[in-house]
């Protein structure tokens, strides 16, 4: 289902762009030319050469051998069993017995409706403990019998031609320092570098119908670009952007990878048909290596809770969400259920601990950026008090929880290097028609984890937007009654004159701004104030000592900020869901425009992603202490390679002129006769060109200063 702006982003694509029916004519690519896509014919070779047409049999071994009283009551607990993983096609569960010793056999044939259940029930089969002595083997029927057909002999495999690994860090040797976006319009994606010396992107890679989904997406550390086509997705990656791997989902519609970048899935939202549910199919991959680790499908009704429920009763995306990485290179992938929480860990992607989490009433959870936390939210159930827990992962320890009571709505924000949690609690008034909001702020870092509550002056005021300052203590938030003009406050975790951490100090506020959401930058310090979808209005702070105001603009209906990851610019942009004025602004981190680019249809801008600096912090205190001794050579540097690029760019603009001259000099000859020609045929009536024209000297005199200077007389 598209949302109304999205179905303005949309307009004038082929009908049911991007997910939808529509006549594929309408987005063929062009002949001979498959762009990188594998085509479905190219799918159906691939499946032919290593499926038997009997990939949706699992064949179940080690099942106990019992006869033929038992055997009735041993079916039924296998068909409880093996339903319980997917749907059993009609008389699919084939439980053969010994005609000779009238013992089951001890395996068992199950047919399933198609290839995706098949594979989630092998995994949830192999291994299964039916009892002490009972432990399942499962196995596709497909993989049963490419291991029949291997030789009893070794035969050594062909070896394939030595083929250069791409560098996939290429980009983060620019010696120019120059980070690398990617930008989306019409049917067009590029990649370009953020050149703003020379004031206009340098492009590095370009492609049209690169993706059939309006958004482009980066993995979380820039490694690899994210497409999205009917067949699957595609990452690619390294100085050409060549295809790293693609990963095969029938209907792609979203992807997520883990923070890690070893995990993705791929998500894709199935309609309803008829009076069934809305359905939805999700794989998960290992991205190294191309294998499909599961695939989850079902009704959406078993997932769509609380925050995860649309309004049309489906599922909001992203229900399953993915957890940082731990020390030992494990993520997590967590999902909402009725009154629970489940749990799983990748690679294996079992349940944790073989059971969901109990949790009475979830409405929302939220994992930690920097940890394997969760943050839970639980509602009201009786006289039971709203709940807000934390919960560690893989050991399921409740590491922290809170009490709420007439609770109306919850919000989580996490810091961006885990360090805090903001909880923003809205709370019915004692006549339940009106509400007051307030902070419940966690402080991960310290012995406990401490609870810190804020209350606003004013508790007629609402709490719009909240922004944790990146590696920092303090936070930024818009309140106020009116929602046209709100306030703007800073405070910190951390008291300004002592330096001790705990507590909330309040640090400065400002009055009747035109502001709907609040931006820092990446490395802190800086604060931009921006009013989205209103009037464009920017505002920058320089938060370092006392808050000051050091910059100011306007894009008119900006829809999207993004800082790049460096902090030195930021970019404001205009996308398609506006009908005019498409494109992006780029501006220096303290609000001064830099340049500007206008593109029809502009569907998004996305920053490439930086890794972790590798540096200690006391390496980087070290650098920043004596950034002057370090500026002087870079400086230089950075005029040697503007030089070189000045000079390139004026030896192409010479050959382009010197190319001009011989064009129109090979034409002279041409030119001339075409003149005789036409004041033959004009006779009297022709006029020579420059006669046609009348050229006078005007002298026009302007007053560029005046300024008054006493002279006293000597």
């Amino acid at each position: 289902m598209l949302s109304v702006e999205e179905e303005k982003m949309f307009e004038g694509q082929p009908r049911g762009f991007p997910f939808g029916d529509f006549d594929i004519a309408d987005v063929m690519l062009p002949d001979g030319d498959t762009m990188g896509i594998p085509s479905d014919d190219e799918e159906e070779e691939e499946l032919i050469e290593t499926e038997t047409g009997f990939g949706h049999i699992v064949v179940v071994d080690n099942i106990p051998q019992v006869g033929a009283e038992k055997y009735d009551k041993l079916t039924k607990i296998l068909s409880k069993i093996f339903s319980a993983s997917g749907t059993i096609a009609e008389n699919g569960l084939n439980h053969p017995v010994d005609q000779s010793t009238g013992l089951s056999k001890g395996f068992a044939f199950v047919e399933y409706e198609n290839h995706d259940q098949a594979r989630t029930a092998r995994m949830a089969l192999d291994g299964y403990q039916l009892d002490k002595n009972h432990r399942f083997i499962a196995i596709l029927f497909d993989d049963l019998e490419r291991l029949n057909d291997v030789p009893d002999e070794y035969q050594e495999p062909p070896q394939k031609p030595y083929e250069p690994a791409t560098d996939l860090y290429n980009w983060m040797g620019d010696r120019r320092g120059r980070d690398q976006f990617a930008v989306r319009y019409g049917d067009e994606t590029e990649v370009l570098f953020n050149d703003v010396a020379q004031q206009n992107p340098q492009k590095v890679k370009d492609r049209s119908f690169w993706t059939e989904a309006p958004f482009i997406q980066w993995s979380p550390q820039g490694t690899y670009l994210a497409t999205v086509h009917m067949q699957g997705v595609a990452i690619w990656g390294g100085d050409d952007f060549r295809r790293i791997r693609r990963f095969s989902h029938k209907n792609a519609q979203r992807l997520a990878f883990s923070e890690c970048e070893k995990f993705v899935y791929i998500y894709t939202d199935i309609p309803p048909e008829g009076r069934q549910p809305p359905r939805f199919a999700l794989s998960v991959y290992e991205v190294t290596t191309g294998r499909k680790l599961r695939v989850f499908e079902g009704s959406q009704e078993d997932h769509a809770v609380g925050a995860a429920r649309r309004p049309d009763g489906g599922m909001a995306y992203p229900a399953f969400k993915w957890s940082s990485s731990t020390d030992e290179g494990h993520a997590f992938l967590a999902v909402m259920r009725k009154n629970a929480i489940s749990i799983y860990q990748a690679p294996e992607m079992t349940l944790l601990d073989k059971k969901s989490i109990k949790a009475d009433g979830i409405q929302s959870f939220e994992w930690s950026p920097a940890d394997p936390i969760l943050c839970a939210y639980q509602e009201e159930q009786g006289n039971l008090p709203a709940r807000v827990v934390l919960i560690r992962s893989p050991d399921r320890e409740e590491v922290r929880a809170k009490n709420l009571f007439s609770v109306a709505d919850v919000r989580m924000a996490w810091h961006p290097q885990g360090d805090y949690l903001a909880v923003r609690v809205e709370k019915w008034t004692k006549t339940k028609k009106s509400t007051t909001t307030n902070l419940e702020l966690f402080s991960m870092r310290e012995k406990n984890i401490p609870v810190d509550m804020l209350e606003l002056p004013n508790k007629s005021e609402k709490i719009s937007g909240l922004a944790w300052e990146p590696h920092g203590n303090r936070f930024a938030l818009i309140h106020g009654s009116d929602p046209q003009r709100p306030s703007v406050s800073l405070y910190s975790m951390k008291d300004p004159k002592s330096g001790a951490l705990g507590g909330v100090h309040h640090i400065h506020t400002v009055h009747n701004r035109s502001v709907s959401s609040l931006h820092w930058s990446p490395k802190g310090r800086f604060l931009l104030l921006a009013g989205l979808k209103q009037n464009g209005k920017l505002e920058w702070w320089d938060t370092h000592d006392e808050v000051s105001v050091v910059g100011a603009g306007e894009h008119l209906m900006a829809t999207e900020v993004a800082w790049d990851p460096s902090g030195r610019y930021v970019v404001t942009s205009v996308t398609a869901v506006n009908q005019m004025e498409n494109g992006y602004q780029v501006w220096s981190f303290c609000g001064q425009p830099l340049y500007k680019v206008s593109k029809d249809r502009f569907f998004g801008f996305v920053w490439r992603p930086r890794p972790e600096c590798l540096l200690s912090k006391e390496k980087q205190k070290e650098i920043s202490k004596n950034l002057k001794k370090y500026s002087k050579r870079f400086e230089e540097e950075d005029e040697k390679l503007l030089a070189a690029v000045d000079s390139e760019l004026l030896a192409e603009r010479e050959k382009m002129l010197s190319e001009w001259n011989s064009w129109k000099e090979s034409r002279a000859e041409w030119a001339e006769k075409q003149k005789e020609g036409i004041k033959q045929l004009l006779g009297s009536k022709w006029v020579a060109p420059e006669e046609e024209y009348i050229v006078q000297e005007v002298e026009v005199s302007a007053i560029v200063d005046v300024r008054e200077q006493k002279v006293e007389s000597q």
